[in-house]
């Protein structure tokens, strides 16, 4: 049986377990955690998500989610056209690449407890701006994410772009994703309509459960 290894927090690891949970694959979830198990030839930069096959291993949340549409090609999430199905890739890669990997860079401040510099903060928001009206005009949302079909665009989109939202909404004290005119909001309520959404949401906050009474400090000894 395949195994994901990860963890329900990260987006990646979700986008990978959401086309999953679509295609009905069996298989097993392995709890690990960041920069785990870097150098035993799973993943050679510890990052998760990774997946483990008959094969072997394998890591990078895309090749992952490529390999499964091949291995698994029913119920499809690549249209089969070749121009339709580029089309697809080149809206996962704007928003992994150019959204939230841009976005990623105010976790720390917002998510973490971090403090990022005034003009670092103004740079990352300068750029999301420009990558979100980017995004904004590849993405259709008609109502999905690349059109009037679940693909494998929703699966990257629906887990990553309202982090976006929610670290520069913090930390820059904007929305920025609704402020380039995405209703994101209506996006999600409609994914979440699946189940299979529905699971990777109630995983995900129960992991964000647990991380928080771990983190928090132990009362004193009475």
């Amino acid at each position: 049986m395949l195994k994901l290894y990860g963890f329900p927090l990260s987006n990646y690891y979700n986008k990978v377990k959401l086309i999953l949970l679509e295609k009905g694959v069996p298989f097993e979830e392995v709890l690990v955690s960041f920069g785990a198990e870097g150098k035993a030839g799973k993943s050679p930069l510890g990052k998760v998500p990774y997946i483990e096959t008959e094969q072997g291993f394998l890591c990078e949340s895309q090749a992952i989610v490529d390999y499964i549409e091949a291995r698994w090609p029913a119920p499809a999430l690549i249209p089969s056209d070749p121009w339709q199905a580029a089309k697809v890739r080149e809206l996962i890669a704007y928003c992994d690449l150019h959204v939230e990997l841009c976005g990623r860079q105010l976790y720390s401040q917002a998510f973490f407890g971090g403090t990022l510099p005034d003009k670092f903060i103004e740079r990352v928001k300068g750029d999301l701006i420009k990558n979100l009206a980017a995004f904004k005009q590849l993405a259709q949302f008609a109502p999905y994410a690349a059109g009037d079909t679940f693909t494998m665009a929703d699966c990257a989109v629906y887990v990553s772009l309202p982090l976006t939202a929610l670290a520069s909404k913090i930390v820059c004290g904007e929305d920025l994703v609704a402020a380039a005119g995405i209703d994101w909001k209506a996006y999600v309520k409609l994914i979440e309509a699946r189940p299979t959404a529905q699971k990777v949401a109630a995983d995900r906050k129960a992991d964000q459960a647990r991380a928080m009474a771990a983190n928090r400090p132990k009362a004193d000894a009475q």
